[in-house]
């Protein structure tokens, strides 16, 4: 069976996917839309660690861009995957179109952001910001930075919506075998995804906040998605719609 979705409307797609859809005169491919994101945002960063010498800052900048490539694919993969089984309404509702996901990537945007700039230098004695650029940062460092933070914090809420959602899901229906075994591929894959975001780790270790915060949402995604896949071994019968 095809893991492509086929022709998803809008509202049966994750955000993103949406906006790569709606791009008027341009057809992009989903790995062509990956590499153009990919190719950009590190262009930049190596151009402006170049630029302003600040190679230290483009290591971990380096980390942060691989996470939003590496979340880019797996929410198409994730995407894909959701579209070819056959589950009830309610929940690609909820996964796609509730928009909960943007909602929870702003919420964590802003409070990395609060974090960076009020709580960090008021309790740190070297904060993050200043360890990576300097007492006076480039402004157009600043913005590309958090632009990158923006993509990562909106797949870090998408990451989290899926857990969530997944545990709901195979709590509340029952599928056939092979719905089962595709609906386990999509909460591994989003275990898998969270797991990978500890490859940030190494960057804030002298960050307790911002390592708790990391962590925490790791071990929240993969406890999720393990109690998903879990139920969905442990339960059987037929489909089961919503009454």
């Amino acid at each position: 069976m095809s893991t492509e979705p086929q022709t998803p409307e809008f509202g049966e797609t994750w955000v993103y996917e949406s906006i790569i859809g709606a791009l008027p005169g341009i057809s992009l491919s989903r790995a062509v839309a990956i590499a153009i994101q990919l190719a950009v945002f590190q262009t930049g960063l190596v151009l402006l660690a170049w630029y302003y010498d600040l190679w230290p800052a483009a290591v971990a900048g380096t980390g942060a861009v691989f996470i939003a490539a590496v979340g880019s694919v797996e929410m198409l993969r994730i995407g894909s995957l959701s579209r070819t089984a056959d589950v009830p309404e309610t929940y690609s509702r909820l996964l796609f179109g509730s928009s909960v996901e943007v909602v929870l990537g702003v919420l964590a945007f802003v409070a990395l952001v609060t974090h960076l700039f009020v709580f960090d230098p008021a309790t740190a004695s070297e904060p993050l910001v200043t360890s990576l650029f300097g007492e006076q940062p480039p402004v157009v460092v600043v913005y590309l930075t958090l632009l990158v933070l923006w993509d990562v914090c909106y797949r870090i809420g998408t990451n989290w919506w899926a857990a969530v959602v997944a545990v709901w899901r195979s709590a509340r229906y029952e599928f056939d075998r092979d719905t089962r075994r595709t609906l386990a591929r999509v909460d591994l894959e989003t275990m898998g995804f969270g797991v990978v975001q500890l490859v940030l780790v190494p960057f804030i270790l002298e960050y307790p906040v911002l390592l708790f915060a990391l962590v925490g949402h790791v071990v929240a995604v993969v406890a999720a998605t393990g109690l998903s896949v879990t139920l969905l071994r442990v339960k059987s019968g037929p489909f089961s719609r919503p009454t």
